[in-house]
């Protein structure tokens, strides 16, 4: 292994979550169905290989989607309340391993150690809120029409929920969408990001040992490895009701379309452009802390990073000479030194993204007010280290309009109301995550009212960053319309049924109709 791995317990930890036949291949643990090509996973953070991982072949995949329609059949008939159980399990063998998947996150990823760990938090705090959901899937009871009868709604459990997710939260998005699936009487066949298997399979052990300790079909829970080609099997399956992606808008077009086709539902979470309105009533240290953390956290590899800052020109250079002092502090380099703030980004070809788009940003006009980099040298030498930048520009810029999935913010000037703001906001196609840092309390509410924000998410005095799992996730326009985690996220898991019952002699018609025979 690499020195920085081995200085920092990555074979360690590998070998706690399963993973051991370290650049010799590796299993994907209970569901060992892979017999396809080797996919090589490499660290953003010093470019070494981790291991390499035997993907998942059609043949395969098909054994998969067996053993999981199989499963459904049994899993379906446990109690909810039972289910909950074996999620709360999970969640318990994730405190258990919380360091070692966070460091594994961490290490093939490239996010910092504590966003690591702030990770699998999430995939805990998702068990134990499914957990108490276990015992609350509802349905409504209402008043017929007709004499002597009664009325309801009921949730059954959909089948096979196919899963696809994104590399920047290689574990916590598909906890999201597992967790719920499974306390609904679902049962999960995941397919993670190719950047980013061995996360994968890291949770999947996990879940696995859980399954096997009570005694529960395998198929339960899957895993499939591989590029795009898998996510096509599973978006064409008719056997998969429900597929839950995560991902760019161009992929998110392509899943929802071929889903529809064959009216199965998809639940999507895609692109986002979000901003951070500053008013001439904001406080300013509050706003640079959560546009900074925003901005840079997860090296911009956040959907919900904020990629503008909207700021009033009664206050602009304060602001903008604040982020810039701010920006200097920064620290880059090994994530897995906690010393540090921003870490790689994913992959050379994100660095080649993050080029271009500050060269487009020039080029359409934009004034850079901190010059980005990439680094090189011996503490960086996978080559996807770069500097944080900020550039000044207007929102109508082609480039400003689109996601680019790395550390640039872009300041962009309002004049005059608050209302002018907002309509630079909301100009955008994406419309996820959005924030308005004031102190005026008539601001605030008028951002949150029908008239302002149109993301899915809109936060007064914190960042577009850093959502609760309490809270539905997700956004409008091209973001998708899905909606995760929280609040009552676990409806899209299952189908509704209303049923009525006559506990009469006769037989009655609704709207009045007489049929006498």
């Amino acid at each position: 292994m690499s020195t920085i791995a081995t200085q920092f317990g990555i074979k360690e930890a590998l070998t706690q979550l399963g993973i051991q036949e370290i650049n010799e291949g590796t299993s994907t643990g209970i569901n060992n169905f892979s017999s396809g090509e080797i996919l090589e996973s490499f660290s953003p953070v010093d470019g070494a290989l981790i291991a390499k991982v035997t993907t998942t072949s059609a043949a395969d995949y098909e054994k998969v989607m067996q053993a999981a329609t199989e499963a459904f059949k049994v899993f379906r008939l446990i109690p909810a309340p039972k289910r909950g159980e074996i999620v709360r399990q999970f969640g318990e063998k994730l405190r258990q391993n919380k360091e070692a998947l966070g460091k594994l996150v961490s290490y093939e990823m490239g996010k910092s150690l504590q966003e690591g760990y702030g990770e699998v938090q999430e995939m805990i705090d998702i068990c134990d809120f499914a957990v108490g959901l276990s015992r609350q899937l509802h349905g409504l009871t209402m008043h017929s029409e007709r004499p002597n009868h009664r009325m309801y709604e009921q949730y059954h459990p959909l089948g096979v929920v196919g899963i696809i997710s994104a590399f920047n939260f290689p574990v916590a998005v598909w906890s999201w969408n597992a967790a719920l699936a499974l306390v609904c009487g679902d049962v999960c066949v995941w397919k993670p990001s190719e950047k980013t298997p061995l996360c994968g399979i890291a949770c999947q052990n996990i879940l696995a040992q859980v399954l096997q300790e009570n005694k529960l079909p395998e198929g339960i829970s899957c895993l499939i490895t591989g590029d795009y080609t898998m996510g096509e099997l599973m978006t064409n399956d008719g056997r998969i009701p429900l597929i839950s992606a995560t991902g760019s808008t161009r992929m998110g077009k392509i899943v929802a379309q071929t889903v529809a086709a064959r009216l199965g539902k998809s639940l999507l979470e895609l692109g986002g452009n979000n901003a951070i309105i500053v008013t001439p009533d904001a406080d300013i240290k509050m706003t640079v802390i959560g546009a900074v953390f925003g901005a840079v956290g997860t090296a911009g590899q956040r959907c919900t990073s904020t990629r503008r800052l909207i700021i009033h020109e009664n206050i602009y250079d304060k602001v903008a000479a604040a982020l810039v002092a701010a920006y200097q502090q920064l620290r880059i380099g090994n994530p897995l030194d906690e010393n540090n703030h921003v870490g790689p980004l994913i992959d050379a070809d994100a660095v080649e993204k993050y080029n271009k788009a500050l060269e487009r940003a020039v080029a359409e006009g934009g004034k850079i007010l901190v010059n980005g980099d990439v680094f090189s040298g011996e503490d960086y030498e996978s080559g996807c280290y770069v500097k944080p930048a900020i550039v000044e520009a207007e929102n109508s810029f082609e480039i400003v309009q689109c996601e680019t999935f790395a550390p640039i913010l872009y300041l962009l000037k309002y004049s005059g109301t608050v209302e002018n703001a907002i309509a630079i906001q909301n100009n955008v196609v994406q419309g996820l995550s959005s924030a308005i840092m004031t102190n005026n309390l008539r601001e605030a509410e008028l951002f949150l009212s029908t008239a302002g924000s149109d993301c899915g998410i809109a936060n007064v005095n914190i960042g577009t960053s850093g959502a609760e799992i309490g809270g539905a996730f997700g956004g409008e326009k091209e973001t998708g319309g899905g909606r995760e985690s929280g609040s009552d996220a676990w409806k899209v898991y299952m189908r509704r049924q209303t049923n009525t019952i006559n506990y009469g002699s006769t037989l009655p018609l609704a709207q009045g109709i007489k049929f006498d025979l």
